[in-house]
């Protein structure tokens, strides 16, 4: 089983913008960020060796997007910290820019489907909520509806720059052959939010 990222599948413009577990980034694609370099070598190594010296043992990827969803720890660390930044109005204009929520608690059960359904094994799964992808100003919406006066302090405008184009990621995989079923990314969401207030780690 190895933990790989949507950063190794879709970092790589493609006219459509349209995503399945059959695409890969380039590590060589011009301006590439470190990270989803890294994720890219990381995961085509983990294929190479596997056929190359695996013999019988099998692998499976799973390819989460952005994953958000209620905190166990007190530390804020990744994608919490630009919530918390978001809540607590230390942000006060959102990045553009559009991707795929993946809650962390679905990601998990990924994991234990893909590692307990043997049809699995050779496979990547890429892992996010259904329906369409999300901006961050679409995010901070999100938290305004749902979570009145704690949202109060959500930015409400979006950095400038041009249109984004639509972003498809397809789920169809896990969802048809491992059975697993998403949470809403809006309950992610807000539940991440909610995590937050509950652990004390807002105005920190």
């Amino acid at each position: 089983m190895l933990t790989s990222s949507f950063a190794a599948v879709g970092y790589t413009p493609k006219p459509s913008a349209d995503y399945t577990e059959a695409d890969w980034t380039d590590p060589d694609t011009p301006g590439l960020h470190p990270y989803p370099r890294s994720k890219a070598i990381a995961e085509r190594a983990a294929w190479d060796f596997i056929e190359r010296e695996g013999g019988g043992t099998e692998l499976v990827s799973v390819n989460p997007t952005g994953i958000f969803g209620p905190t166990l720890v007190t530390e804020v660390r990744s994608t919490l910290q630009l919530i918390a930044a978001m809540l607590d109005g230390a942000m006060t204009v959102v990045p553009r820019q559009r991707f795929g929520v993946a809650d962390v608690r679905d990601v998990a059960d990924a994991h234990i489907r893909a590692m307990t359904t043997p049809a699995a094994a050779g496979r990547r799964f890429l892992v996010l909520a259904d329906g369409p992808t999300i901006s961050w100003l679409q995010l901070a919406r999100i938290l305004h509806d749902r979570l009145g006066p704690l949202a109060e302090r959500v930015p409400t405008e979006e950095a400038p720059g041009d249109e984004l184009p639509e972003l498809v990621i397809h789920n169809d995989r896990a969802r048809n052959e491992l059975g697993w079923r998403p949470r809403p990314a809006e309950t992610t969401i807000a539940e991440t939010a909610e995590s937050l207030r509950d652990l004390g780690l807002l105005g920190r």
